[in-house]
């Protein structure tokens, strides 16, 4: 059996969705806008800085939490730094873990599928797809992942998404502050494109899919899309009519899922894992001595 996130979609009934930072319904493309955004905690706010995407408007620090990489990135990146009077307090109901570290900032700049794929013209590529993943906390953790298994960047949808907001980067350690994203109206079309420009696609069935860790060579080296789906709803049905490769995560223990999070992990890193050892394999097999 594999994860809920990226089933077949059959039978599965939908999860809550915390829709304090979910971009459906709002009536424009999800994290677009220039409204502030107010960034907390010591990963989230050290990596915008070095990153420098954002525009980089103010950072408010509580006297004695600021660390000193904190203080010379935002030194280095030109931004003012604003002490809180002794006494107060950088808590807030809304943000309880904060760290005393308030940075504002500009929307996190997108770039386009085309870039995306660009991206991967040099080296074989690895972009990460959500369909219909709207949790924060779940789009930031398998950017957190991405960004770890070097991956060139992750696909979301205009809407049933997130915006990239505060909870998406605090969730990601600060990685969405790096990691490309690129948002398209329409998955499906996109995938196409991918397919196209010669990029399989990777979708999973926990009942029919082959096993993660017996793919052939020939799928794990080239160009791939990992597609994800929300936790409990899996991988909607237009989308899996563009997946070329249903794989499963083989489960040795009692409990038979995993969440989506932790499921890209596992994907993604043994993706990355093979592809390297293919790659091994064949420049080896290119530099070996003939037999006398």
């Amino acid at each position: 059996m594999w994860w809920p996130a990226c089933s077949s979609g059959r039978s599965k009934r939908a999860l809550p969705v915390d829709r304090r930072e979910t971009g459906r319904g709002r009536g424009r493309r999800s994290g677009a806008g220039d409204e502030p955004v107010l960034l907390t905690g010591i990963h989230s706010v050290l990596e915008a800085l070095r990153a420098r995407r954002r525009k980089l408007l103010r950072l408010t620090v509580q006297p004695g939490s600021a660390s000193e990489a904190v203080l010379e990135a935002a030194r280095g990146a030109g931004v003012p730094v604003q002490e809180m009077p002794s006494g107060a307090s950088a808590s807030d109901p809304a943000e309880p873990r904060n760290q005393g570290l308030k940075l504002e900032v500009g929307p996190l700049p997108q770039t386009t599928l085309e870039e995306l794929i660009a991206g991967a013209s040099d080296r074989p590529g690895l972009i990460v797809a959500l369909d219909g993943v709207e949790d924060p906390q779940n789009v930031g953790s398998i950017a957190r992942v991405a960004d770890a298994a070097g991956a060139q960047g992750l696909l979301l949808t205009e809407r049933r998404a997130p915006p990239l907001g505060a909870a998406v980067s605090r969730a990601s350690a600060g990685a969405i502050e790096w990691l490309p994203v690129a948002r398209v109206p329409n998955l499906g079309r996109a995938l196409n494109t991918l397919k196209e420009k010669g990029f399989w696609v990777f979708g999973c069935d926990p009942e029919e899919g082959e096993d993660l860790f017996s793919l052939p060579d020939r799928v794990v080296a080239g160009h791939r899309v990992v597609v994800l789906g929300a936790e409990g709803v899996g991988l909607r049905p237009g989308t899996q009519k563009r997946v070329d490769h249903r794989v499963r995560i083989p489960m040795g223990g009692r409990v038979a899922s995993l969440n989506v999070a932790s499921a890209a992990s596992v994907v993604l890193f043994e993706l990355q894992r093979r592809a390297h050892l293919a790659r091994e394999s064949a420049s080896g097999s290119l530099h070996q001595e003939p037999a006398e």
